[in-house]
């Protein structure tokens, strides 16, 4: 595709168009109900992998979405170990405090 001059245009439209739409319907999506912030960073996603400059943009994003997994994951564990805490107290077994 890359290599002929018409096909190259004519892909890079295509990409550009979907994700537009995707962009789109993303900010759509923020107002009415649905994964909009995910739609967003998704049609970038698209977007870069023609575009330098949404690379660039879609730097940032990888970051917040990888710290907010971090904590995702970091409030499960704390929820798990409480909620074993809880089900251990109630059967009258003691377990050492973590902590």
């Amino acid at each position: 595709m890359h290599s002929h001059p018409a096909l190259h245009l004519t892909w890079r439209v295509v990409v550009t168009t979907v994700a537009v739409l995707v962009i789109v319907a993303g900010l759509v999506m923020m107002v009415f109900p649905g994964p909009g912030a995910a739609s967003v960073v998704l049609g970038l996603f698209i977007l870069s992998s023609e575009f330098h400059w949404a690379r660039r943009l879609l730097r940032p994003a990888r970051t917040w979405f990888r710290r907010a997994e971090r904590l995702g994951n970091r409030l499960k564990d704390d929820l798990l170990s409480r909620l074993r805490a809880r089900r251990a107290a109630r059967r009258g077994l003691t377990t050492p405090d973590p902590d």
